[in-house]
């Protein structure tokens, strides 16, 4: 069994900045990629970040240049550096772990409001 656990959301102000974190731990033999996505009320869920495990990495075009996704390898663990953070930003966001079948963390609210 695979566990993925998400760390790190909360309620900062606009202009502001989190880190989010994502361990995954258990039965992985092989990780092709993992990211994070993130859903408002009412809308579907959306990729924010993606980094394989080559070390390349996709976003958002509404995240470019404030998010930055990061991954260590060696503890299977991703981080989202998330900075000017947005109203629109706000989102529960889940971690994604894709090896031979695709893993879901529970997911992590990030409120953005002043």
């Amino acid at each position: 069994q695979v566990q993925v656990v998400e760390s790190g959301g909360g309620l900062v102000q606009p202009g502001g900045s989190l880190r989010l974190s994502c361990a995954a731990s258990g039965s992985i033999f092989s990780i092709y990629a993992m990211g994070w996505y993130r859903q408002a009320p009412g809308k579907q869920r959306e990729l924010v970040a993606r980094i394989t495990s080559g070390g390349s990495t996709n976003y958002a075009d509404s995240v470019k240049g404030r998010f930055t996704i990061s991954r260590d390898n060696a503890k299977n663990t991703v981080y989202l550096q998330m900075n000017s953070l947005k109203p629109e930003d706000t989102a529960v966001y889940y971690c994604n772990l894709e090896t031979r079948r695709t893993w879901w963390g529970q997911g992590t609210q990030v409120t953005v409001s002043s």
